[in-house]
């Protein structure tokens, strides 16, 4: 939270401290002017701008959050790029303005002085309004590259307080800053945070497919910077800097900082008295102003009202003679409120899909989608209300494909919950699907206009079962290889040929980490085939340890083929036993795509830590056996894969095809470079390659979940 509150606390203090000068500035001027009873006239202005300003904030708010969440990402990143440019202008514009400021809104005022009440709330208004519009802005952008709103408008707020403070301060000759020096600093630091906005809005429209180049990295640190370190947080919060960015967000992250900072800090240097201070006269309390200012006379003149050099008269000739008759006093504060608000009202209700309580749906064993009409398109919330007496499975489908657009699992009889979807053109159903019933259908409806909505295609167990008779075979044909190598690896052992049984074991080994996706059907087999000491009390002494890290723990630490005998023997029994037991085994159809992610998640846990290594040193070499059997599960899913993500399997592949060239590179004949003798940068770029192919791994789950809908 605290990470992502600095760069709103600086907006809200520098944008505070600007729209609170010019208010400062502007009552000075009345009060000298002896115009103090049109000081309601500010007010009203201060105020209208900031109802303005928070209006705009919610119609951001709620207008983004009824987009799909494509046009999300292109919102999001467009309005980014609006925030940077805004926030650009207003650093070199307040450090070029500091200086004349409280001169021009002085020469503003005077003129506003000899016209109408509106003048001057319009003088206000304008002044204090563009600061209020670009906090918003801003506060919206930072919020959502936080993805929470806590932390931004806490900063916000502790930086408005704090800028209104200076103001009183400065107002009452209570304290003296160095207002263009202030700029200048925190114009620096805002230009540093600016260039990871416009990155993190490139990334948005990336997403969003606004702009090419989504998945060109220029690194890819997600598998070797810990994302929840508080070093990580700090940057990612404060200056939109992630483990993983593209070459487009580089270029330009690079490119405006470059740029923008040559030209801000060569503007500096050619800004005169930058020793000079603003500072505003404070009223005295008979009404007149102060001779001059309080404290030691600054070496530059300050800038700023000069005192009034007469006494001020009851009535100036700005002043009307009588009070404007017969309008209340409170109706243009309360319509300057009102009114943005109204018209953020109308803007977020005509840009928000129908309410969710306008579409409830029936749900039941007999009758489903009572109640349903063609929803207008959007992002719609349907109230799901289960009229039936038993459980209930529910799916907005597409009735042609059966693609499902949206789900719940489990809806209780007599509850309501909501189904949030996004709705284009097409055509829509409710299938219900009851705990002990036959699925029911409602009838279908159209929704005009351009299709887009986002629906995978059900895969049923059916389905599934092809590509699990399929890799059941492939396991087996492993499972008999592996007994074959670890009675090699015995006799090795037991004839006393240490070296021999160590190419061995490396050997067998590999040959069991290939078959990954099958861990979960081997039950106690893999503890004794594959287990770690982690955890036994006697640690690689423990009369539990058993299996492959045992032995390689004993071969590689000098113990006598003596007493690993025993252990390997045990081993060659246990892959004969798992073999054996293998066909009889229940292979769920869903670990399928569950494993096609975990198994490298599992890689980059345990192997790309070395936290399994007994000495070997052969973590790279078991990676490069889980990648083996990764690219074997992909290849008998690949037929349900390619019609439901036509993309996905070339991106995955490409991302396979780096990661096995950098472990290729780690294999030196029979041997492999160990983990921790990797350089920093070839760890970092296994870690990052390895972390890119699981992030493009993970909607397989997904994608072919088993669902009663098929």
């Amino acid at each position: 939270m605290w990470d992502d509150s600095f760069p709103s606390f600086l907006i809200g203090l520098r944008e505070g401290l600007e729209a609170g000068l010019i208010v400062s500035v502007l009552v000075a001027t009345l009060v000298r002017a002896g115009a103090g009873s049109r000081l309601p006239q500010v007010w009203t202005g201060v105020l209208a701008a900031i109802a303005l300003s928070m209006s705009f904030g919610a119609v951001l708010t709620f207008t983004a959050a009824s987009l799909s969440t494509p046009a999300q990402e292109a919102f999001g990143g467009a309005l980014s790029i609006v925030a940077v440019a805004f926030v650009t202008a207003m650093v070199f514009w307040m450090r070029r303005s500091a200086r004349s400021l409280a001169g021009d809104i002085k020469e503003k005022v005077t003129e506003a002085l000899t016209m109408g009440a509106g003048v001057l709330v319009l003088t206000s208004f304008l002044a204090v309004g563009r600061e209020g519009l670009e906090t918003a802005l801003f506060l919206w952008t930072t919020a959502r590259a936080a993805k929470e709103s806590a932390g931004p408008m806490t900063g916000a707020g502790a930086g408005l307080v704090l800028a209104a403070l200076l103001c009183w301060g400065l107002y009452r000759r209570v304290l003296r800053i160095n207002l263009t020096r202030f700029f200048t600093v925190t114009g620096a630091v805002l230009v540093v945070i600016a260039a990871g906005v416009l990155g993190y809005g490139l990334r948005d429209l990336q997403e969003g497919t606004v702009l090419p180049g989504g998945t060109v990295y220029a690194f890819d640190l997600g598998g070797s910077v810990d994302a929840g370190s508080w070093y990580s947080t700090l940057l990612q919060g404060v200056l939109n800097l992630t483990p993983t960015m593209t070459w487009l967000q580089v270029a330009g992250y690079a490119g405006y900082l470059a740029v923008v900072m040559t030209l801000f800090v060569r503007g500096v240097r050619d800004v005169p008295g930058a020793g000079e201070t603003v500072a505003t006269t404070p009223p005295r309390p008979d009404g007149a102003s102060a001779a001059q200012p309080v404290g030691p006379a600054p070496a530059a003149q300050p800038v700023g009202p000069a005192p009034a050099a007469q006494p001020v008269g009851p009535a100036p000739a700005a002043q009307p003679a009588s009070p404007a008759p017969a309008r209340p006093r409170r109706l243009l504060p309360v319509a300057v409120v009102a009114v943005p608000a109204l018209l953020a009202g109308l803007v977020v209700a005509l840009a928000h899909p129908k309410p969710a309580a306008g579409e409830t749906v029936a749900v039941s064993g007999t009758d489903c989608g009572q109640g349903f009409t063609a929803p207008e398109p959007g992002r719609q919330d349907f109230r799901m209300h289960n009229t039936g007496d038993q459980t209930s499975e529910v799916y907005l489908i597409d009735p042609s494909s059966n693609a499902v657009y949206g789900e719940i699992e489990g809806l209780a009889p007599g509850t309501t919950r909501d189904l949030v979807a996004t709705v284009a053109g097409g055509t829509y159903a409710w299938r219900c699907v009851p705990a002990d019933g036959k699925a029911v259908t409602s009838k279908a409806v159209r929704v005009g206009g351009a299709a887009g909505a986002h629906a995978v295609v059900p895969v049923s167990e059916r389905e599934l079962s092809a590509p699990l008779k399929a890799y059941k075979a492939y396991v087996n044909q492993g499972l008999s290889t592996l007994v074959t190598r670890t009675r090699k690896l015995s006799d090795d052992i037991r004839a006393g040929h240490l070296d021999t049984a160590r190419a061995d074991w490396l050997t067998a080994h590999r040959t069991y980490a290939s078959l990954g996706a099958a861990y979960g059907t081997f039950e106690d087999f893999d503890r004794k085939i594959d287990g770690r000491p982690d955890g036994l009390p006697g640690g690689v002494h423990d009369k539990d340890f058993t299996g492959f890290h045992r032995i390689e723990y004993g071969l590689w630490h000098g113990e006598p083929a003596a007493g690993l005998k025993g252990v390997a023997q045990q081993l060659a029994d246990d892959a004969a036993g798992l073999r054996k037991a293998f066909p009889d085994q229940d292979f769920d159809p869903s670990d399928l795509p569950l494993r096609a992610h975990e198994i490298l998640e599992n890689t980059l846990q345990f192997e790309l830590t070395g936290d399994t290594d007994q000495g070997s040193g052969s973590g790279l070499a078991t990676a490069g056996a889980n990648l083996a059997g990764t690219r074997e599960l992909l290849a008998v899913l690949r037929p349900l894969l390619t019609p439901r993500a036509p993309r996905l399997l070339p991106t995955v592949d490409a991302d396979i095809a780096r990661l096995q060239k950098l472990l290729d590179s780690a294999h030196h004949g029979t041997g492999w470079t160990p983990v921790d003798r990797l350089g920093p940068a070839a760890k970092a770029r296994i870690d990052g390659v390895t972390g890119q192919l699981l992030e493009d791994l993970s909607p397989v789950p997904d994608l072919l979940e088993i669902r009663k809908s098929a």
